[in-house]
């Protein structure tokens, strides 16, 4: 089984082409909804989080104040190598499930969809086989983020521009999908990388991890 990384900065597409995969019934572990996942309210995640950072990160009903977490895990480098301490872990755990359950099924792919995978603690040797990054023109991805998140334009670059530079992911990347034109050219871009894949695992070309 060949296990392939997804990734890309704010705005490119990515899901776009992750749920291509997924409609071919390949399964996908989404590693930004893990993350949403392990702080759902009464989870030992979000106790340990309250340990670290203040009982008040807790809100009515155990609720998480993300902006307060944020501000205090943030203010300094040591309170987010412990954020990263606490939540990469039971992240990792997810996904390397979902990656067993797949193996275990017979599935030739098994991908990973994530906006920071490289730089993170499944960017190892073992964590996947080929890293797909999908690019798209800077102020493409600024409107995209404008019109899906409902901010100014100048806060979605203060968010672009905190990400990994995309030069840096073209360098790292195995394959590269330019989300350049229409949503429809990069569905076709995906299907034709899936096929790709498919070949390749069918022909024993991916290293088990």
């Amino acid at each position: 089984m060949i296990t392939v990384a997804v990734t890309g900065r704010s705005g490119c597409g990515k899901s776009t082409v992750t749920a291509c995969f997924a409609a071919h019934g390949v399964p996908v572990a989404d590693a930004d909804a893990l993350s949403r996942e392990i702080l759902q309210p009464g989870s030992p995640v979000l106790a340990e989080l309250a340990k670290r950072f203040g009982q008040d990160i807790l809100g009515a009903g155990g609720v998480l104040d993300r902006r307060l977490l944020a501000d205090r895990a943030f203010a300094a480098p040591a309170g987010k190598a412990a954020l990263d301490a606490i939540t990469h872990p039971a992240i990792i755990g997810r996904i390397e499930a979902a990656r067993a359950a797949a193996r275990a099924a017979g599935s030739p792919l098994f991908v990973i969809d994530g906006a920071v995978l490289v730089g993170s603690a499944l960017d190892r040797p073992g964590g996947w086989d080929r890293l797909v990054a999908v690019t798209a023109p800077y102020e493409v991805s600024v409107a995209r983020i404008v019109a899906r998140d409902g901010i100014r334009p100048e806060m979605a670059r203060r968010r672009l521009d905190a990400q990994l530079p995309e030069e840096a992911l073209r360098q790292r990347a195995d394959f590269l999908l330019e989300n350049d034109g229409p949503r429809w050219q990069l569905h076709q871009k995906a299907e034709a990388l899936l096929a790709r894949l498919l070949a390749e695992a069918e022909g024993g070309a991916g290293e088990p991890v």
